[in-house]
């Protein structure tokens, strides 16, 4: 058997980047893509930018204060997801065996897929100069025998890095790296681990194995085996989502139900032509509030049918939120449908099949229009009233 060959795909600030591709004048300039300035949060950041301590989660104001002088660039997912489908139908020519896990960044196993005479850092740099060429962007490549270990390596140069583990090397190339830099080690587990004097990831492959089995349990030893270099999780080609969401924080803080209802219907509706764009249909809604002080709930139900149209999901969370009655102000308001299964696998009644039948024929006419001429060339009579209204 050869050895397992993966390459992990990361492309560089992708959100940014593309931003500065569409605004050439931007380019080596702090910039930042998020929601609003007062009340959002950065979805990215560019290179510029992480060097006053910027970085995507980060709360809007907070970054405006670390760089008073960063620009705000507003979230624009249907060119990047346009981008993102590009790049990846460049990798599957390659291999069948393609994760994307996420917009920027995929997985692939070349092992036994290697052209004769080829090298995988040579593989690998041909990856990096097809993408550039088709769009403009640089990426980030991590090679190695497993999932976590290319994934690290592509972590580390980045941007336009390239890092190649060669096989039996993985222990050597990992223990100098900080703890925190382990896949599965978050805050709380580098703290503890810290506690007992493991900073680095050679430090904690030196513990006995069954130490860490009895302070974190199976984590630990998972955690053990990763540290020394042991990973043969697979890349699962067409990994299908779990859940599709959107959610929005509003500038001000909203008491008003008219408008908490409309903002439900509008992302009810983009989370519907997500789920008809992949193909997908979702079991349940999940309506996610947050208050005033950042008290957050959760509310979920079942739907009477699976479905991947607007109204079965906005009647779902509007009964959700009616039910929950908010009596404080709403800083944000979201929807999840989740859990999703494919399109192919629906089995609609005999009595309910030509009704629900007509509705998707005229969803798919809707998203035709959308994709052809933008989201705002058909929209919903009570979304526009509500602009007008909120306009004044």
């Amino acid at each position: 058997m050869p050895d397992r060959l993966i390459i992990h795909v990361d492309m560089d600030a992708f959100f940014a980047s593309i931003e500065v591709l569409d605004h050439p004048e931007l380019r080596g300039k702090p910039l930042v893509v998020g929601g609003g300035v007062s009340r959002g949060v950065v979805s990215a950041a560019s290179y510029e930018a992480r060097r006053f301590g910027i970085h995507s989660a980060m709360p809007m104001g907070q970054a405006l204060r670390l760089c008073p002088h960063v620009i705000v660039m507003p979230v624009r997912m249907e060119r990047y997801h346009g981008i993102s489908r590009e790049i990846m139908a460049l990798l599957a020519v390659r291999t069948p065996l393609l994760e994307q896990v996420s917009v920027d960044e995929a997985y692939l196993d070349l092992t036994g897929w290697l052209p004769a005479g080829s090298s995988a850092e040579a593989a690998a740099r041909e990856m990096q100069s097809e993408i550039y060429a088709a769009t403009g962007l640089t990426c980030s490549l991590g090679v190695a025998a497993g999932k976590a270990i290319a994934k690290m390596a592509s972590d580390l140069r980045k941007p336009n890095g390239l890092v190649v583990v060669p096989p039996g090397t993985e222990a050597a190339f990992l223990a100098p790296l900080p703890i925190g830099k382990l896949r599965g080690v978050g805050a709380a587990t580098e703290r503890k681990l810290r506690e007992i004097g493991i900073s680095t990831i050679g430090e904690l492959a030196r513990l006995p194995g069954e130490l860490l089995t009895s302070k974190f349990g199976v984590h630990g030893r998972d955690l053990h085996a990763l540290a020394l270099g042991l990973d043969d999780s697979p890349v699962v080609p067409e990994r299908q989502a779990k859940s599709i969401g959107r959610e929005t924080t509003f500038l001000l803080d909203i008491t008003e139900r008219n408008t908490l209802e409309r903002t439900l219907l509008e992302l009810s509706e983009d989370v519907s032509q997500s789920l008809r764009r992949y193909g997908l249909l979702a079991r349940g809604v999940t309506l996610k509030l947050r208050y005033d002080d950042f008290h957050t709930i959760s509310r979920a139900r079942t739907l009477t049918a699976p479905s991947e149209l607007t109204d079965p999901l906005y009647q779902t969370a509007l009964a959700l939120l009616r039910a929950a009655n908010p009596t404080r102000p709403v800083r944000l308001i979201g929807v999840t449908a989740s859990p999703l299964l494919r399109t192919a696998d629906r089995q609609d009644s005999l009595f309910s099949a030509a009704k629900v039948d007509k509705e998707r024929k005229l969803a798919s006419a809707v998203d035709t229009i959308r994709d052809r001429f933008g989201e705002s060339a058909i929209t919903r009579a009570r979304l526009v009233e509500g602009k007008k209204d909120e306009e004044g």
